[in-house]
C-alpha cells in the first residue's frame, strides 16, 4: 500500500466561516492552519490561539456530520452547517474542487409539525434515502414521527418512501441491497384506524417507490433481525412488566420463528444474548455477552443459545462495543471498543493494514475509519486528536492521496485545545474509578486550580472518555481556567457488569455514587491539582440530578452548582416512567429504598449551594414539572431566586440539546453562574485570565 500523501483540500466542502479575531495590534494569533505537509504526516498541527476561545463558541453546531460513502465511491452524502442551519447534499469526488450539492435543508423540532432530517445512506449510487422526524401532538402528548424519504441524484427528484399504512416509526432499515435498489424497512402499522405498535416488515423499490409486505406483525415482536442475505431470521420482544426479553429465531427463510430464550435481566446490565452477525454456519451468529464479568464477543449456536469455544475478542478491565460486519454481513470485520478512548480492533486484512498505516502516521487511535465503498478502495476517515475535533477524510489506497472533506467543528477546526488525560482515583471506600480530566491550556503550572466536576447523564451504561466531543462542555469550561473533573463513577458502563451492579445497590443512586463525586475533591486535592474548596459541580440529565443532589445533601463541598435536565423529585418520576415503561421499566432509575430521601425537590429546607436550574420545555424524557417543582419548593423553603438559585426555562429546549442556540444559552449561563460564585481567577492566583481572540462571527 502506498505512503500517505497529503493532497489539496476538496475547496468545495470548506463553506465560509469567519472568525472575530482581536483587533489589529493587540498581539492575538489569527485563527489558522499551518501548511500540510506530505513528507511526514504527522506535521499536520493547527496553532491554537494565544487568547481564549469565547464559551458560544463550543455551542456550534458541527460544520459536516456523519458522510456516508455510495458503493462506487464516487459520492460523499453529508450534512453540512452555515449559521447554524443544516443542509443534506452530496459531494462528487470525481469533480475536485466543484461545489456541493444540496438538496434539503433539516428544520429543526421547534414546533409540533415541523421536520428535521436524522440519518441518510445511499441506496446503489443513484438514490439517497433520508429519515425525516417530526415532532407531533398525539393523545395530548408529544410523541416523535420517522419517515423515509428518497433523492434521485439523475432527476433531483424528493420521494417520500412508504408513508402509506406507517404508524409513528416508519424509517426503520433493517436491510439495504445496492444492486436491486432496494430496502427492508420495520415499521410499525396503521391501517383503517387501527395502530399496531408490533412492527411489520416491508421491501420498498426506492425507484419506484413501490413497496410489499414481507413479514406481517408478530406480537411477541418488537423489532427484527435480518441476516446478510436479506432474511429475517429472529425478532425481539420485551415485556415492560416481567421485565423479560424474548428471543424468536429461525435457520431460515422457510422456517417457523421459535421462542429460544425469554429472560429478565434484573441486574439491567444487559445479561441476556442477541445475535449481531449471522454467520453462513448453520444456526451459527456473532453476538456479545457479559457472561464472565466483561462484555466480549463470542460465537453463538442460535438453535441451543450455548456459546460455541472462547472468547472472539475481549478488552482486559473494559466491555467491548459492537461487533462490525463485512460488507456481506456474514463475518466479522471488526469490533469496536472503549479503553480511554474509543478504538477498533479489525480483523478484516486490508482495514486493519489501513488502521495500522493510520495509527503510524497520526498517533494510535487519532484515525477512525468510518465506512469504506465496494472493494475498500476509498476509505472515509475521521482524524482528531482526542484535544481536538479534527476533520472527516477520504483515503484512496490506490493513489495514496488523502484529502480533507472539511472540519468537525466550524471555527475551531483542528486546534490543539485544552488538554485531556485519564487518571484512576480512589473512592473513599477504597473503589478505584476512572475520571477523563481536561487541564485549563492557559493555566501550565497545575497547582491548587479551580475545578468543575462534571457527572455524566445515564448514569447506568454510560461513561465519558477522552474525546473532544459532539458537546464538549468539559473544553468550554477549561478555556474559562477550570480543571474540568469527569468521574466514571460506579454504575457507569465500560467496566463490566459488577461496576454497574456496584451503583445499582439501594445505597448507590444518591448516596454512594455522590460519594463518588465528593471523594474527587479529596483525592485530586491532596494531588496538589485543585483547590478542592474552589469547586462547582455541573451536569445534564442524570448528571442534572447530581449536581442538585450534591447542592442539597453537600453544600460545604460545592461553592455553585449548575444542573439541567435533571429529576428533583423521584416518587413522581417513577409515576411517570410506570406510565411508560411498565412496573419493570420504572424500576431503571428508581435503584434506592428511600426516594423521598435522595429526592433533593423533597428536601429544600436547610443550607443549599447556589443552584443554576436549566430546563427545556419540549424535554419528552424529563418532565418540565420536575424543574418547576424543584423551583416551587425552593421558594417554599425561603430561598431567594437571582441570590439562592436561577430559573432558566428554555421555550424550545429539548432533553438533548439539539439546536445551536439553545446549546449556546445552557453553555453562556454556565459561564456567568459559575464566575458568580467560583470566579476561575482570583487575586490570589499567580496568573491572569487571557483575552478572548476568538468569538462568534456575526452575521
Amino acid at each position: 500500500m502506498n505512503k500517505v500523501t497529503l493532497t489539496a483540500l476538496l475547496a468545495s466542502a470548506a463553506l465560509p466561516f469567519s472568525v472575530a479575531a482581536a483587533e489589529a495590534g493587540n498581539g492575538a494569533a489569527p485563527v489558522t492552519a499551518v501548511a500540510m505537509q506530505a513528507t511526514d504526516a504527522r506535521t499536520i498541527v493547527v496553532n491554537a490561539p494565544r487568547g481564549r476561545v469565547d464559551t458560544a463558541v463550543f455551542g456550534k453546531r458541527p460544520f459536516m456530520r456523519s458522510p456516508r460513502l455510495s458503493p462506487d465511491g464516487t459520492k460523499i452524502a453529508v450534512m453540512m452547517t452555515k449559521d447554524g442551519v443544516d443542509s443534506l447534499g452530496y459531494i462528487d469526488v470525481t469533480k475536485p474542487g466543484s461545489a456541493p450539492i444540496f438538496f434539503a435543508q433539516a428544520e429543526e423540532f421547534r414546533e409540533a409539525g415541523d421536520r428535521t432530517i436524522g440519518s441518510w445512506r445511499f441506496v446503489g449510487n443513484r438514490t439517497i434515502v433520508f429519515t425525516v422526524g417530526s415532532r407531533e401532538i398525539i393523545g395530548g402528548r408529544r410523541s416523535d414521527v420517522s419517515r423515509l424519504v428518497s433523492y434521485d441524484l439523475e432527476t433531483k427528484k424528493i420521494s417520500p418512501l412508504a408513508w402509506d399504512g406507517a404508524g409513528g416509526s416508519g424509517a426503520n432499515i433493517l436491510f439495504i441491497d445496492d444492486e436491486k435498489e432496494t430496502l427492508l424497512v420495520s415499521r410499525d402499522v396503521l391501517k383503517d384506524m387501527s395502530y399496531s405498535g408490533n412492527p411489520e416488515v416491508i421491501e420498498v423499490d426506492v425507484r419506484s417507490g413501490k413497496f410489499k409486505t414481507v413479514m406481517r406483525p408478530n406480537v411477541e415482536v418488537r423489532s427484527w433481525l435480518v441476516d446478510g442475505k436479506g432474511v429475517i431470521r429472529a425478532g425481539v420482544g420485551s415485556d415492560g412488566d416481567s421485565g423479560k426479553q424474548r428471543l424468536m429465531y429461525r435457520s431460515d427463510a422457510s422456517g417457523t420463528m421459535k421462542t429460544v430464550s425469554n429472560e429478565a435481566d434484573t441486574t439491567f446490565t444487559g445479561t441476556q444474548i442477541t445475535p449481531d452477525i449471522f454467520l453462513d454456519e448453520p444456526d451459527m451468529a456473532i453476538a456479545t455477552s457479559n457472561k464472565d464479568g466483561y462484555r466480549k464477543v463470542y460465537k453463538v449456536n442460535l438453535k441451543t443459545m450455548q456459546i460455541v469455544g472462547e472468547p472472539i475478542f475481549g478488552v482486559k478491565g473494559y466491555d467491548v462495543g459492537g461487533p462490525i460486519a463485512n460488507k456481506d454481513r456474514n463475518q466479522l470485520a471488526g469490533v469496536s471498543y472503549t479503553s480511554t478512548r474509543d478504538r477498533t480492533r479489525w480483523f478484516d486484512p486490508r482495514l486493519a493494514e489501513v488502521q495500522k498505516l493510520m495509527d503510524q502516521d497520526f498517533g494510535r487511535g487519532n484515525a477512525q475509519i468510518i465506512a469504506s465503498n465496494d472493494g475498500d478502495t476509498k476509505i472515509l476517515m475521521l482524524i482528531a486528536d482526542v484535544d481536538a475535533p479534527g476533520g472527516y477524510y477520504l483515503f484512496d489506497t490506490e493513489t495514496g492521496n488523502l484529502n480533507l472533506l472539511g472540519w468537525v467543528h466550524p471555527v475551531i477546526k483542528d486546534f490543539q485545545m485544552n488538554p485531556t488525560d485519564s487518571i484512576r482515583y480512589k473512592a473513599s471506600d477504597g473503589m478505584e474509578i476512572e475520571a477523563v480530566v481536561t487541564y485549563p491550556r492557559h493555566r501550565p503550572h497545575r497547582k491548587n486550580l479551580p475545578v468543575i466536576v462534571m457527572p455524566h447523564g445515564g448514569p447506568f451504561g454510560v461513561r465519558d472518555q477522552e474525546e473532544f466531543g459532539f458537546f464538549p462542555w468539559h473544553q468550554a469550561m477549561a478555556e474559562l481556567g477550570y480543571v474540568v473533573i469527569q468521574p466514571n463513577y460506579r454504575g457507569s458502563g465500560g467496566y463490566g457488569k459488577e461496576f454497574v451492579k456496584e451503583g445499582r445497590k439501594p445505597n448507590g443512586y444518591g448516596l454512594r455514587m455522590q460519594d463518588d463525586l465528593n471523594d474527587v475533591l479529596t483525592w485530586f486535592g491532596q494531588s496538589g491539582l485543585i483547590d478542592p474548596k474552589r469547586a462547582c459541580i455541573m451536569g445534564w440529565s442524570y448528571g442534572g440530578y447530581a449536581t442538585a443532589r450534591g447542592a442539597q445533601r453537600d453544600p460545604d463541598n460545592w461553592k455553585c452548582a449548575i444542573a439541567g435536565a435533571g429529576v428533583y423529585d423521584f416518587p413522581m418520576m417513577k409515576a411517570y416512567d410506570t406510565r411508560s415503561f411498565g412496573d419493570f421499566g420504572a424500576n431503571f432509575q428508581a435503584t434506592a429504598d428511600d426516594l423521598i430521601g435522595i429526592s433533593s425537590a423533597r428536601n429544600t429546607n436547610g443550607p443549599w449551594s447556589p443552584i443554576l436550574i436549566v430546563a427545556g420545555l419540549r424535554d419528552a424524557r424529563i418532565p418540565i414539572e420536575q424543574s418547576r417543582t424543584l423551583v416551587s419548593r425552593l421558594k417554599g423553603s425561603g430561598k431567594k431566586e437571582g441570590v439562592d438559585f436561577r430559573y432558566v426555562e428554555q421555550p424550545k429546549g429539548t432533553h438533548n440539546l439539539p439546536y445551536e442556540d439553545v446549546h449556546i444559552e445552557w453553555l453562556k449561563e454556565a459561564e456567568a453562574w459559575a464566575e458568580r460564585f467560583n470566579p476561575a481567577y482570583i487575586a490570589s492566583d499567580p496568573d491572569k485570565a487571557p483575552p478572548v481572540t476568538v468569538t462568534l462571527a456575526s452575521k
